[in-house]
């Protein structure tokens, strides 16, 4: 693989692929393993592939990579949830359409900070990682913990949404303005990788990601 001057590996590549492994792989596989209920399926399939594909990304300073990583991480928690006891698919073709949308959206995130931050960059990877999994996992543990707002302003849970919708049928009616959201931002952010270090650009994001949040919110909060 060539790799371009301005693409930025991690500065301890062996640590940071050691977590891309743990974060998106073995900790969400231990979830599994340890509460197999269909209706966490979306929230912990959402946040291996955001370790997976986020990390990833920005260690290797590559967004395919890290498309590919997260698309690997979610085939494999997919199928371990099935192993598990999650009935077949229920729509397969919407699962795989929110697999790709959301890993697009994770790499791109990660992209950003490779770009940003050069080898440090999937520290802040890790950190955004760990914060939006703690906000999901408490909202799931003890419902009412996190407002209905906060949780909408987070793209693993517009991954959740959509991933939720095409694995059990559950908020379909929420998938479709999740899946915008999630590719809204992506784009977005990608347009700030490709011009950094310009600063404009970050307002367009911001703009964005405020924006598809509301509508996020709107839509999401009609069915709560």
């Amino acid at each position: 693989m060539k790799f371009l001057p301005e693409d930025q590996v991690a500065d301890r590549p062996l640590l940071a692929w050691t977590t891309v492994a743990l974060a998106g792989v073995v900790a969400p596989a231990g979830a599994l393993v340890m509460s197999p209920d269909p209706r966490a399926a979306g929230t912990v399939v959402a946040i291996g592939m955001m370790g997976a594909g986020m990390i990833a990304a920005a260690a290797a300073g590559r967004f395919a990579v890290g498309v590919v990583a997260a698309l690997l991480a979610g085939a494999g928690l997919t199928l371990l949830a099935l192993s598990l006891g999650l009935p077949s698919l229920h729509a397969p073709a919407a699962t795989a359409l929110a697999a790709i949308i959301a890993s697009v959206s994770f790499a791109a995130r990660g992209r950003l900070f490779a770009r940003s931050a050069e080898g440090r960059g999937w520290w802040i990877a890790v950190a955004v990682v760990s914060g939006e999994a703690a906000v999901l996992l408490t909202a799931a543990a003890m419902p009412g913990t996190w407002p209905g707002w906060v949780l909408a302003l987070l793209p693993a849970q517009w991954a959740t949404l959509a991933l939720q919708a095409g694995l059990t049928g559950t908020g379909a009616e929420v998938a479709s303005i999740a899946l915008l959201a999630l590719g809204a931002t992506a784009a977005a952010t990608l347009l700030v990788a490709r011009l950094w270090p310009r600063r404009w650009p970050y307002l367009v994001m911001f703009t964005t990601w405020l924006g598809v949040s509301a509508l996020v919110w709107e839509r999401w909060s009609a069915t709560l």
